[in-house]
């Protein structure tokens, strides 16, 4: 290996200083064979064919022509090439915090952009931009909660994500604050439960819509419970069920958190993704993260800036709402550009599509002997079957066929016997369905 020194004396009293001869002896722990390999060049191709060969080459991973009926908090819903090209520039990819408004007026609009959206999407009046998912973010609602109320107690749905459940366990116990499971009854929140178990130490009720298993909760009924007692209603929501639901707001909820991730990010192996948290006005200085605001500047220009925050919530960790420093800002830009895309209609439009394809896909598989739905209620995407084979027996024969059929969910969380949680989206078409439900007559008959 071949080292060019600026000069000859140089180079050899770098060598004597370390004790060495000359400028291979650096590198003797290498074999000979990597510092100078031989490596075959081909002929110089057109760009086109360098396309087509790393198409071929790509299609030899496995999973890369799979077709995704998986949900349970990650969904493969299409994303617009737009949302790439856009957060891919330069001068929103490498951005990081923007402390300093004056250098940042692009990266802040942006957030506050965001911001609005969110805010009208979930019916509150205000929202930030600093969850990393949708299991912290809800950790954050519960802690806001309990500096809202001054109380120690939350209550939550055994129907919310058991992976968020986990995730809120422990962010609560180690601030010493009570979290009770309400259980769910064939499918959704037991209402005689929450009456009973909710009273005046309670800070919060948190519940899903839908929930995991894909139902939609009795919303106005729980409201209705919540707001008999001094507690607030959290909401764990998936967006995009939101182009066709009630928003939070409309049906009562105070906090609203949940997973940005089915509204422009792709599923990139599981992460990166980013949370949502939203509140009404009145609680706003409990809430955690970076907000955005819109102001003016001496010369009566827009200008935006981060506000409503202490020096504390960046300096004096013990002091802050939450210890939140990293920017999700990229994923938070392109959910913004994906909203904008879709605009309300679009939304509306992906979200029917979705219920369609996932009530087609159900009623398919319903028709097939032994196959069972395990909750006889209205859903939006998602649904839980019985199987009368074994779950992991069906995962393994689908995935062989390039299909990743579902999640199992433990007889634990079913309140019966183990079941998958099968999901559907926009992307999910008819000869996909066909061929779900074929393979899985056929493996059963």
């Amino acid at each position: 290996m071949d080292y060019i020194p600026h000069t000859a004396d140089e180079t050899q009293r770098m060598l004597s200083a370390v004790g060495l001869n000359n400028p291979s002896e650096l590198f003797h722990m290498i074999p000979s064979a990597f510092l100078d390999p031989e490596i075959e060049i081909p002929t110089p191709v057109t760009e086109m064919e360098i396309v087509e060969e790393m198409e071929k080459a790509a299609q030899k991973n496995e999973g890369g022509s799979m077709v995704s009926f998986l949900g349970g908090g990650a969904y493969d819903h299409f994303v617009p090439r737009t949302v790439n090209a856009l957060i891919s520039r330069g001068d929103f990819y490498t951005a990081y915090t923007p402390y300093q408004a004056e250098a940042s007026q692009g990266t802040l609009q942006a957030i506050y952009e965001f911001q609005t959206l969110l805010s009208r999407l979930t019916g509150m009046e205000a929202a930030n931009a600093s969850m990393y998912d949708g299991a912290s973010a809800l950790a954050e609602a519960a802690l806001m909660a309990c500096r809202v109320r001054r109380k120690s107690k939350i209550l939550v749905s055994a129907a919310v994500n058991p992976q968020y459940r986990r995730v809120l366990r422990t962010y609560l116990e180690a601030q010493a604050i009570e979290l009770i499971e309400i259980p769910h009854t064939e499918g959704i929140t037991d209402l005689g439960s929450l009456k009973e178990t909710i009273d005046a130490d309670t800070a919060a009720f948190f519940v899903s819509q839908p929930n995991y298993f894909g139902i939609f909760e009795p919303v106005d009924s729980i409201a209705e419970i919540v707001n008999h007692s001094d507690a607030l209603l959290g909401a764990s929501v998936y967006p995009h069920s939101l182009g066709l639901l009630k928003s939070p707001g409309e049906w009562g909820a105070d906090i609203v958190s949940g997973d940005l991730q089915s509204l422009g990010l792709a599923l990139n192996y599981g992460g990166p993704y980013a949370g949502i948290l939203a509140a009404k006005q009145k609680y706003i200085r409990q809430m955690p993260g970076r907000l955005a605001g819109r102001a003016k500047d001496r010369d009566g220009n827009p200008g935006f800036t981060l506000t409503l925050q202490t020096r504390e919530q960046h300096i004096r960790r013990a002091k802050a709402t939450s210890n939140i420093c990293t920017n999700q800002a990229l994923c938070a830009l392109a959910s913004t550009v994906y909203l904008t895309l879709m605009g309300s209609k679009g939304l509306r439009s992906a979200a029917e599509r979705s219920a369609r394809n996932a009530h087609a896909l159900k009623d398919h598989l319903c028709k097939i002997n032994g196959v069972r739905l395990r909750f006889d209620r209205p859903f939006f995407n998602e649904f839980v079957i019985e199987l009368p084979i074994p779950i992991q027996q069906w995962l393994d024969k689908a995935s062989e066929e390039n299909i990743l059929a579902g999640i199992p969910i433990s007889g634990a969380e079913t309140g019966s016997k183990e079941a998958l949680l099968v999901c559907a989206t926009e992307k999910t078409n008819p000869v996909d369905i066909d061929r779900y439900s074929h393979l899985l007559s056929k493996m059963i008959g």
